[in-house]
């Protein structure tokens, strides 16, 4: 099964309505950033980075990830910003926890607000968004999978 991401971006866009000026829209790598990207253009924001969780990460060494390969990407002073936190998907909160974690090693926000695509349920930690696109349970053994190909975004719903 396949979702259109773009409309879900679309829907996003119009629940957070208009930013207060300054505000930046950050990514959590990879599929957060996609949406980002896509956000920051919708709400007229020109401030724009990314952030890489794999070192914050509190299961880095059982996922096996490789901190070479994602480096976070802020170009602009976020002390004293609003900032809009963009990820893909949220489950656990693990992610979300590791991203401020993260923002926090660049600076001191004025406020962060988190916004996903998709709230799949099953959480581990207290981490709330605070814009949602769309609220989809999903089995334990299903995911989903954000994808980038021709300039348009889609999820999939994978099973095991």
């Amino acid at each position: 099964m396949q979702l259109d991401a773009e409309q879900l971006v679309n829907m996003l866009a119009e629940k957070i309505g208009a930013v207060e000026a300054g505000t930046a829209v950050i990514g959590i790598h990879t599929g957060g950033v996609w949406v980002a990207e896509r956000l920051a253009a919708k709400l007229n924001v020109a401030m724009v980075g990314m952030v890489a969780v794999t070192l914050h990460r509190d299961d880095f060494a059982s996922r096996g990830l490789h901190p070479q390969k994602m480096s976070t990407d802020i170009g602009f002073d976020i002390d004293g910003r609003h900032v809009l936190l963009v990820d893909d998907v949220l489950q656990s909160g693990r992610t979300v926890r590791a991203a401020v974690n993260e923002l926090f090693d660049f600076g001191r926000p004025a406020s962060v607000k988190l916004a996903v695509l998709v709230d799949r349920g099953g959480r581990q930690l207290p981490v709330q968004a605070d814009y949602v696109a769309m609220t989809m349970p999903l089995e334990g053994a299903q995911s989903l999978e954000l994808s980038q190909a021709g300039g348009k975004l889609r999820f999939e719903i994978r099973e095991g």
